[in-house]
């Protein structure tokens, strides 16, 4: 019997090694990797430079206080805001913890306009964490069932859709912020019209509201941009990032820009483990691999290459609905439940994920090469082909 808490109903793999984009079980089977460890390892695995940047700072410093300076986070600041656009960071160890913290500045932004009461527009179906704020926030009542009394605060509306957020603004005045993710990730890889982003600036705007933008899964060049908000030329007042920020180290960051820069002071938030050197070190490994590599350019390409491919596949086969995503963030939607495919394509060496019970979910590193791509087109076509037609 283990002792390790059953919170994860776990397939029945364990992964020893890693190399690009596989992975090999403790037997010795070799899997193609199509989740990335949910859109974590960016850079694939073992990457020799990224390892070569990790070694070279574990035989330095590892970690050492947020009482004291620390030149990596200066430097991973720096080059977060200069491919975003943003002017402030605060580095946290995980996406739900970045999302804390957005909510709590929201909320502390509110309180210094005098609203007693700020409350932030969030969407249905959307994910944003499993701590009780973040759980609160999240548009998923699974996520939520055995956890109430839930955080208040929080005004749920239909994603994608601007005019319930207008109606929100006529009678709600207690409204500071509206917390969105630009492709819901959990939510079946919904990806909104390319207007939708741009009215919720507009809207935030007129009414000193801040825009937060949910990048932890979209970000770090998965969609073929930097931010997946970069696709509709806005900038947030308030961006969360995460996951793939530190392709297997934990790490998460909270931006700021425009009227939320300066919201918080010394004593207002903090984190033990945020932002230290290592953690530090992996993000700007990271970023200046996906930079010098143009990752960013391969994973708009190659997600086109891997759409295309299940289009031509799937277009007559009943039962398909349709594709969503941006770049290497890539749903399937089927008309029924799917989860039993998960375990199919594991026996067949490919790791995938189903999303919203209905839509097949893959999130490949942005490392994969075209051929990879085409081994999991290979395997993971005739699957569904068979699923539907069953």
């Amino acid at each position: 019997m283990s002792h390790v808490m059953n919170t994860y109903a776990r397939l029945p793999v364990a992964f020893v090694r890693g190399e690009g984009a596989w992975l090999w079980d403790n037997e010795g089977k070799r899997y193609l990797d199509g989740l990335s460890g949910i859109a974590v390892n960016t850079l694939g695995h073992a990457h020799p430079r990224f390892t070569a940047a990790l070694t070279a700072q574990i035989n330095s410093l590892i970690h050492c206080s947020n009482v004291y300076q620390i030149n990596g986070q200066e430097t991973l600041a720096d080059k977060l805001c200069e491919l975003s656009g943003m002017q402030e960071v605060f580095f946290s160890n995980s996406g739900c913890e970045a999302n804390e913290a957005a909510i709590k500045l929201a909320r502390l932004y509110g309180h210094n306009r005098d609203i007693d009461n700020p409350a932030i527009i969030v969407m249905e179906k959307s994910f944003h964490g499993r701590t009780l704020a973040t759980l609160s926030a999240t548009g998923n009542r699974k996520v939520q069932a055995g956890f109430e009394p839930l955080v208040t605060g929080f005004v749920r509306v239909p994603y994608d859709d601007v005019e319930s957020i207008r109606q929100v603004a006529l009678h709600n005045p207690n409204i500071v912020a509206i917390l969105v993710e630009p492709i819901q990730g959990e939510g079946g890889l919904r990806t909104p019209d390319i207007s939708y982003l741009q009215q919720l600036r507009e809207i935030c705007t007129k009414h000193n509201w801040l825009l937060m933008l949910d990048e932890v899964q979209t970000g770090i060049g998965r969609t073929g941009k930097w931010f997946a908000h970069q696709h509709t030329g806005i900038l947030p007042d308030v961006m969360t990032l995460a996951k793939g920020l530190g392709s297997g180290v934990p790490i998460g960051a909270c931006l700021t820009a425009g009227a939320a820069v300066g919201t918080f002071k010394p004593g207002n938030h903090g984190s033990t483990f945020g932002g230290n050197p290592l953690a530090c070190a992996a993000g700007i490994a990271t970023l200046n691999i996906v930079e010098q590599d143009q990752l960013m350019v391969h994973a708009g390409q190659l997600g086109q290459f891997i759409r295309q491919g299940f289009a031509d596949a799937l277009k007559d086969v009943s039962g398909f609905v349709a594709l969503h995503g941006q770049g290497l963030m890539i749903g399937v939607e089927l008309n029924k439940p799917c989860g039993e495919l998960v375990k199919q394509a594991l026996d067949k060496g490919l790791l995938i994920n189903v999303t919203a019970d209905s839509v097949v979910r893959l999130l490949p590193p942005l490392v994969m090469t075209q051929d990879e791509a085409q081994q999991l087109l290979n395997i993971l076509c005739p699957l569904i082909k068979d699923f539907l037609q069953s």
